[in-house]
C-alpha cells in the first residue's frame, strides 16, 4: 500500500488521512501549526508523526495537500515533490491547474461529504477525481480502500461541478434556515419538528424521482395561494421573500416544462411573480405597521451594535 503524507491538518484532511490510515495505508507524517491542528492531529491521527512539510513530502508516495483552496497553489509549488510521486488537493473547485509544473503526478479528488471535525465514515460517499491516465489505478485504489466510490470529471469542468454540489448542498442549508424562521415568526414552537418529516421525505422523494416529486401550490395551480405568501412574507427583515420569489419562478419554468401546468395558468403565476421581482430590496419593501423584532430575535449585532466576532 503506498505511503501517505498529509500537507495540513485541516477538518477534510484528517478525516481522509485517518481513513486511509484506518484502510491499512501508512500515515507517515502530517503538517500542524495551529493549536486546533495539532489538537486534530492527535485526536484524529494518533502516533502520526507531526513533521515538517520537506519531511512529509520526503517519506511519502502521496502526498495529499489537505489546505484551503487558495493557498494550494502556493503550499504545492514549495514542496519538493518528485517524479514517481503522485500529489493530490482535495478541492471541488479547482483542477490540475493548482498542480501544474510539479514534478509529481497530479490528482484532484473530491469528497462529496461535509466534515464537521470528527471521524467520518466514507463508505459509500462520491470521489470525484481528475487526474492523467496514469493515475487512474492509485486513485481508485485509494477510494475503494476507504469504501467509496470513484467519478471522474473533465479538469474544465470542476467549477461546474462544484457548484452543484454548492447549489444542493450549501443553498439548503440557508433555505431551511429560512424556513425555519418564517414559521418561528408565524407562531410556531418547534419549527424543526414541523419540518424535519416533511424535508426528509422531500428530499428522500426528489433523489429518486427529480421534479416529479414536487408537489405543493405551483404543481396545483394555486396561484391565490402563492399570492398570498408573498404578502405575508413582506413583512419580513431578511431576503426570504426574495428567495421564495425566485426559486417560485423556476418552480413554475419546471412544471410548465413537463406539462403539469397550462400556459394560462403558467402566465398567471408569471405576472404575479413579476409584480413581487426577487430583485426587490426586501427592508424596503417591510410593512409601515410591522413590529419591530423582539430582543430574543435580534442578532448579536443588534443588541450590542458590534459585528459577531
Amino acid at each position: 500500500m503506498e505511503r501517505i503524507g498529509l500537507i495540513g491538518a485541516g477538518r477534510a484532511g484528517s478525516a481522509v488521512g485517518a481513513a486511509l490510515a484506518a484502510a491499512g495505508h501508512p500515515l507517515v507524517g502530517v503538517t500542524a501549526r495551529s493549536d486546533a491542528s495539532l489538537e486534530r492531529a492527535a485526536r484524529l491521527l494518533p502516533g502520526v508523526p507531526v513533521l515538517t512539510a520537506d519531511e512529509v513530502t520526503d517519506r511519502a508516495e502521496v502526498v495529499l495537500v489537505a489546505v484551503p483552496d487558495d493557498l494550494i497553489r502556493e503550499v504545492a509549488q514549495e514542496l519538493p515533490l518528485r517524479t514517481g510521486q503522485y500529489v493530490v488537493h482535495l478541492s471541488g473547485a479547482h483542477g490540475l491547474e493548482p498542480l501544474a509544473g510539479v514534478s509529481a503526478t497530479p490528482v484532484a479528488l473530491h469528497p462529496s461529504m461535509t466534515f464537521p471535525g470528527g471521524p467520518v465514515r466514507l463508505d459509500g460517499v462520491m470521489f470525484t477525481a481528475t487526474a492523467p491516465d496514469s493515475a487512474q489505478e492509485v486513485v481508485e485504489r485509494l477510494v475503494k480502500a476507504v469504501g467509496g466510490q470513484v467519478q471522474w470529471v473533465a479538469d474544465e469542468q470542476r467549477a461546474r461541478y462544484h457548484a452543484g454540489l454548492v447549489h444542493g448542498a450549501n443553498h439548503l442549508t440557508t433555505l431551511v434556515t429560512q424556513a425555519v424562521g418564517v414559521l418561528r415568526e408565524a407562531g410556531v414552537a418547534d419549527p424543526v419538528a414541523t419540518l424535519r418529516p416533511l424535508l426528509t421525505a422531500t428530499l428522500d422523494n426528489t433523489l429518486r424521482a427529480g421534479h416529479h416529486a414536487l408537489t405543493g401550490p405551483i404543481a396545483r395551480g394555486d396561484v391565490e395561494t402563492v399570492a398570498a405568501h408573498l404578502a405575508a412574507l413582506r413583512t419580513g427583515m431578511d431576503r426570504t421573500r426574495t428567495t421564495y420569489a425566485e426559486l417560485a419562478r423556476a418552480t413554475v419554468e419546471l412544471t410548465a416544462a413537463d406539462g403539469r401546468l397550462d400556459a394560462a395558468t403558467a402566465d398567471r403565476f408569471t405576472e404575479l411573480l413579476d409584480g413581487h421581482p426577487a430583485v426587490a430590496d426586501p427592508a424596503a419593501d417591510r410593512h409601515p405597521t410591522a413590529p419591530d423584532r423582539t430582543p430574543q430575535d435580534r442578532t448579536p449585532q443588534d443588541r450590542t451594535g458590534e459585528a459577531p466576532r
